[in-house]
């Protein structure tokens, strides 16, 4: 259910407000120019959970000259949550954005952050703008490697176009809200190290810099628009092939056959929801099964996600789970 939201009572997890800029600088300024937005007077969605992060991406898609409207999903695992939400709508008003809530509540519990993802995605608007940053790109990389996506998989977090702060870091995008003031939400869960991405950002990025004597996000970064490059290439090799029918691949190669089958299982396994998808490219292991059910090697296989793909009368049947 929707709600607009309104005022601001005390929210108990939020860091202090930074002390405004005092010279009369205007902070956003340096990194407007690495931003991706749309041209100035297009109307957006921004997706703000209160961190950082998405706080930041309001402050810029508004320095930007766009005509932003807040969405924020209030999941409430938290007893702070309803506060939380009321620091968004806040911080919403003082930039002169209107807020939208809406209530997707979560039970705690196994696949929590892909559960809360599916519910955030079925709740928020199409072509929504989400504050990931170069961090949570390097992330991604290297969540995927060990999912073994491939290189569709090592392109990082889809759907760049709706991501214009990819560029930016962590590090700049809480330092923007310290300069204007503005609070923002400390989510707990950010540091437990139940999920995978927490280890990844907490321990194996911090090695990984030791170990290289650098920063690797940046190449992380890097080497994600690169193989989304690589990506889009692959794909035009099959666009016109259907792997369901698979009388019609009997005659290609199996490395084709393959990018066509991982075409083909991403849009069964991930969606679409409101015209996007919903989970991460299929890992190799399931495209090699699929190519086996294709070949007639195998009647069905599982893939991953605990579906099913069977073949039937000439043509391939995804069972979802």
């Amino acid at each position: 259910m929707d709600r607009a939201t309104e005022g601001l009572t005390g929210p108990q997890s939020v860091d202090p407000p930074g002390e405004p800029v005092a010279n009369g600088a205007d902070p956003t300024a340096p990194l407007l120019d690495r931003c991706a937005f749309p041209p100035a007077g297009t109307a957006v969605d921004c997706a703000v959970s209160g961190g950082p992060d998405s706080t930041a991406l309001l402050v810029l898609a508004v320095a930007a000259g766009l005509e932003v409207t807040c969405w924020t999903v209030d999941h409430g695992l938290r007893s702070t949550s309803a506060d939380e939400v009321r620091l968004v709508a806040h911080n919403a008003l003082s930039l002169g954005v209107p807020t939208v809530t809406v209530d997707g509540l979560v039970v705690d519990g196994p696949d929590l952050e892909q559960r809360a993802r599916d519910v955030r995605r079925a709740a928020l608007p199409g072509g929504v703008l989400t504050g990931h940053t170069a961090d949570d790109q390097a992330e991604t990389v290297l969540l995927n490697l060990l999912r073994g996506a491939g290189v569709p998989g090592t392109a990082g977090i889809g759907e760049p176009d709706r991501r214009p702060l990819l560029a930016l870091r962590r590090a700049e995008t809480r330092g923007l809200c310290t300069a204007l003031g503005l609070r923002v939400v400390d989510d707990p869960s950010n540091d437990d190290p139940r999920f995978t991405r927490n280890r990844v950002r907490h321990e194996v990025l911090p090695l990984l810099a030791d170990v290289a004597g650098r920063d690797p996000v940046p190449l992380l970064a890097r080497h994600a628009t690169l193989a989304g490059e690589a990506t889009g290439l692959l794909a035009g090799l099959v666009v016109d092939v259907d792997p369901a029918d698979v009388r019609s691949v009997a005659d290609l190669p199996d490395d084709l056959v393959r990018l066509a089958v991982r075409r083909w299982l991403t849009v069964q396994v991930t969606g679409p929801i409101a015209g996007r998808p919903t989970g991460p490219p299929p890992d190799q292991a399931s495209v090699d099964r699929v190519l086996d059910v294709v070949r007639g090697r195998v009647v069905a296989t599982e893939v991953a996600g605990g579906h099913r793909v069977r073949r039937s009368a000439g043509f391939l049947v995804f069972e979802s789970r």
